[in-house]
């Protein structure tokens, strides 16, 4: 179903001002995520699926990554709610914490990866 113009431009909009105003959390994972950097798999940020939008998304397998911080502190029902319609859309989530980005970046592109259908075996 095509989207009006209208409409479109402020889901665009909107989308941009989520990119531009990303937690820390957010900015660090991106740097990580971006340019086909982690094992050749291109991610977008803020993507548009559905009436959501998705932190990270990777089309190919399917994969959205969310990072959780204290904004999701008591969204546990909506939260649960959104990750439902994105599965039943196709995608796999996969949750993680702000903290773990920040504190072991590492463990968490190991487990995008895996998310993600990649070989983890011999990371390095």
């Amino acid at each position: 179903m095509a989207v009006p113009a209208q409409e479109a431009e402020s889901r665009t909009a909107r989308a941009r001002r989520l990119r531009r105003d990303a937690p820390r959390p957010e900015r660090r994972l991106w740097t990580l995520l971006r340019d086909r950097r982690l094992k050749g798999l291109k991610f977008r940020r803020q993507h548009p699926i559905g009436p959501f939008y998705a932190d990270f998304c990777c089309l190919r397998p399917k994969l959205v990554v969310e990072v959780d911080g204290a904004s999701h502190d008591g969204r546990g029902d909506s939260d649960h709610a959104r990750e439902a319609w994105i599965r039943d859309a196709g995608f796999a989530v996969l949750r993680v914490s702000n903290d773990d980005v920040l504190r072991d970046p590492e463990a968490v592109l190991i487990a995008v990866a895996r998310a993600a259908g990649q070989d983890v075996s011999n990371w390095q």
